[in-house]
């Protein structure tokens, strides 16, 4: 698989190629500073994959993406997460922030085996269309009304029904996303996210306490504060999952 890094930052360059070392299978066959460079060399190399920065001087990312007659996949580079909208709209394989991860570069990397994210693949509001299990390293794209976030899954304490919507608790922000809970629970891993009740899905890494609660259940207090019943039923799963 020939790739080709397009970033302004001759370090930035030079630290993806070294995590790049990693994986033989992509081979970086050329590099470029801008976007001019980067159109000439896609169209003399004719790369399968592109790493692109999406802030460069002169033409950004996005311009230089219009410009290309047939583009290779496209995975972002860059230190901003507010184009992450942007990005996905372009139908881009994935959306990487500078300092890049190598457990989520290898993510990527495995996308792209596995087919995913293929230009005129439309996307919605999590990054990943397919129905795989998304793990606690794996980042979401979370879009309420006009506000949008890229958000690492192991940073997400909640969601909670609200109808046919899902409202999601990272930080200060809950927005609400077109998801019902159960289709949230297929996709999540169970070591760490955990079914409470009818209403809620809980992150097990950000309860702070745990106590009993009427009924026999437990009463869970998370790390933002919210306070979250386990039924009866689910009291007897949480504390098989949970003890030695």
């Amino acid at each position: 698989m020939r790739a080709i890094i397009i970033d302004d930052e001759r370090l930035a360059r030079a630290e993806l190629k070294k995590l790049l070392q990693e994986f033989p299978e992509v081979e970086v066959v050329d590099e470029a500073a801008n976007a001019e460079e980067g159109i000439a060399k896609i169209e003399s190399q004719h790369p399968d994959l592109i790493f692109l920065d999406i802030q460069m001087p002169g033409k950004t990312g996005f311009d230089m993406l219009s410009e290309l007659e047939r583009s290779p996949q496209v995975i972002f580079t860059t230190a901003y997460d507010e184009f992450a909208l942007k990005a996905f709209e372009v139908n881009a394989l994935d959306y990487l922030l500078k300092p890049v991860e190598p457990k989520r570069l290898a993510d990527a990397i495995q996308k792209l085996h596995a087919g995913e994210g293929g230009r005129g693949e439309p996307r919605t509001e999590v990054t990943h269309t397919n129905n795989s299990i998304l793990h606690e390293n794996d980042q979401v794209f979370v879009k309420d009304g006009e506000r949008c976030w890229f958000v690492k899954l192991s940073d997400i304490r909640l969601f909670e029904s609200v109808g046919n919507y899902a409202k999601v608790f990272f930080g200060p922000n809950k927005p609400l996303i077109l998801k019902s809970l159960n289709a949230l629970e297929e996709r999540l891993d169970e070591k760490f996210f955990f079914r409470a009740n009818r209403k809620h899905i809980v992150n097990l890494r950000m309860i702070e306490k745990i106590e009993p609660y009427f009924n026999g259940g437990l009463l869970l207090e998370l790390k933002g504060g919210e306070k979250i019943e386990v039924s009866r039923r689910q009291t007897v799963k949480f504390k098989e999952m949970m003890s030695l």
